[in-house]
């Protein structure tokens, strides 16, 4: 039997930071008054940008740390790679979302490494 704890916990974190993360656009779009679009809103621009990421990049994520706990990753392999991924979106979105560039560049920079990660094991224990 399959144990599934990373992937819900991964669920759980992802899930809970892009919804946040849609909650603060729909915050600064009342703030704003621009019911579609950025209305050309600097700060609307990059909260729908943060979002977006975070859904693009999590989602992605998701299927691999399911794929990995299917095919029965040793748990520190990817208890790892959850808490690192998680803590690289948080890092990203604080970047995207103030003045903070080198959080947005080492949370982007880790979440690439990660998932190239996820991707080489998942080839190296899916094809066993």
């Amino acid at each position: 039997m399959h144990d599934f704890y990373w992937f819900k916990l991964y669920v759980a974190c992802n899930a809970g930071l892009v919804t946040l993360l849609a909650c603060n656009v729909s915050r600064l779009r009342m703030r704003e008054q621009v019911p579609n679009g950025d209305g050309g809103k600097l700060v609307l621009k990059k909260a729908i940008r943060a979002h977006a990421n975070g859904v693009e990049h999590a989602t992605i994520f998701g299927l691999l740390v399911l794929a990995l706990s299917v095919v029965t990753l040793p748990p520190g392999a990817l208890a790892t790679l959850v808490c690192g991924f998680s803590l690289a979106r948080l890092a990203h979105a604080w970047g995207m979302l103030g003045p903070q560039f080198n959080a947005r560049r080492a949370g982007a920079g880790l979440t690439f490494v990660l998932e190239l990660v996820a991707v080489a094991l998942l080839l190296a224990y899916g094809v066993m």
